[in-house]
């Protein structure tokens, strides 16, 4: 029996399409499928790749909850008419309350080799911008547990990628998406088979 993810998005969605890819005909075929996508933001293209393959795409506004409890109320209300198993943060920008977190399994994909450069703020270009400021020689992405606390869970998947004398955060910022595309799919995986 196909476990059901929940994918919640802010943006774009390239790691939601890259579990989609692995749902229909990668190392997730036959064991997941993408039940719901749920995002914060109306204009997140994301909500558009779910509709292109069928599924469900729920857009929840923040700004009408009276606050941020009540707002996951009607999150896990979603996950739960869409009877999920797993909960996939993709570029999500909110902090999940507890609710969510005691309810489900919530993974998450961070773009650094946590636990460094993880926490409030540190997503995105801050990210990259910070690794490069640093003179690390290594960045990566992460694949992680998520508790109550910023980038903090256990590590479920990790991934190196070398920083290049002459990177930008774009180009870097390049280089670990296309790492984060491959592993996310890798730690689900992993994920199902632990809960067998």
């Amino acid at each position: 029996m196909k476990k059901r993810l929940g994918v919640l998005i802010s943006g774009g969605g390239s790691n939601l399409q890259s579990i989609i890819d692995a749902c229909e005909n990668g190392i997730l075929a036959g064991k997941a499928e993408v039940a719901v996508v749920i995002s914060n933001k109306s204009d997140a293209y994301g909500l558009e790749r779910a509709k292109k393959h069928k599924i469900p795409a729920v857009y929840l506004d923040r700004e009408k909850s009276a606050d941020s409890m009540s707002y996951f109320k009607e999150v896990g209300g979603q996950l739960k008419k869409h009877g999920v198993d797993v909960v996939c943060l993709a570029g999500f920008l909110l902090k999940v309350e507890p609710g969510i977190v005691d309810a489900y399994r919530v993974i998450n994909i961070h773009p650094a080799l946590l636990p460094k450069y993880g926490g409030k703020g540190m997503y995105g270009h801050h990210v990259h911008e910070a690794v490069i400021n640093s003179g690390d020689k290594e960045s990566g992405a992460t694949v992680h547990s998520v508790d109550n606390e910023y980038d903090h869970g256990s590590i479920i998947m990790q991934e190196r990628v070398r920083v290049e004398p002459d990177d930008t955060p774009e180009t870097l910022a390049k280089r670990v998406l296309e790492v984060e595309h491959r592993i996310y799919p890798k730690a689900i995986l992993k994920v199902l088979l632990e809960a067998v």
